[in-house]
């Protein structure tokens, strides 16, 4: 089953609660919340107190992708205000391994994610311990950027050694996804897509979903 996690970065942020209250009703899978921290990436977005406003509001999970230095310290504020699922960056974080271990103890499914610049054996020895594994196809920091192709050899890859070393593992990409982008990611071994711009900015936003998916065609 392909999940959706739409990236309510792409949302209009004077209707953050109404895009997600939608979300369900659109088809959606998770919500995709990018946390930003002007360090890590050149931009800033939600914190914490973002996540615990629109908790309430879905029954959807929270995917929380930190895209933060320090990621460790993140962790309980952000299991504090409502998340389900916490992702961290390989690049930023020093002890990958006990992060994990933080996320998990604190009751949330764990994740690592990879720039596109970054291969994915440099996940190989934490893929037992995580739930899941986000592959970046754009430079992270900004929504609305062009598809790294690049991306689909990468899950492939991650595919191969997850049969080996962990064969529930969730692969999740995220960056210039659409229909076309998306099937090529679900046909290398992608189970979770996350989509922005080609969710929000559509006229039908739901068949949009089912689209990305693979649907409908």
């Amino acid at each position: 089953m392909i999940k959706i996690a739409p990236s309510i970065l792409s949302a209009n942020f004077a209707d953050i609660g109404g895009a997600v209250a939608r979300l369900e009703s659109w088809g959606a899978d998770w919500v995709h919340f990018d946390v930003m921290d002007g360090n890590f990436v050149p931009n800033i977005t939600f914190g914490p107190a973002m996540c615990a406003a629109v908790r309430p509001l879905t029954q959807l999970p929270l995917d929380v992708h930190l895209m933060t230095l320090d990621p460790e310290k993140w962790v309980h504020p952000f299991r504090d205000a409502g998340a389900d699922i916490i992702t961290i960056h390989v690049e930023a974080d020093r002890h990958l391994h006990r992060t994990l271990q933080k996320i998990h103890d604190a009751g949330a499914k764990a994740g690592v994610v990879l720039n596109p610049a970054t291969p994915v054996s440099s996940c190989e020895h934490v893929l037992a311990d995580c739930d899941l594994v986000l592959i970046m196809s754009v430079n992270p920091g900004f929504g609305g950027q062009k598809f790294i192709p690049e991306a689909v050899e990468k899950i492939a890859r991650l595919r191969k050694l997850a049969a080996e070393h962990n064969p529930e593992l969730l692969i999740e990409v995220d960056g210039g996804i659409n229909p076309e982008t998306s099937a090529l990611c679900r046909a290398a071994g992608a189970t979770v897509i996350v989509a922005g711009n080609a969710v929000f900015t559509a006229d039908d936003p739901q068949d949009m979903i089912a689209r990305i998916r693979g649907d409908s065609f």
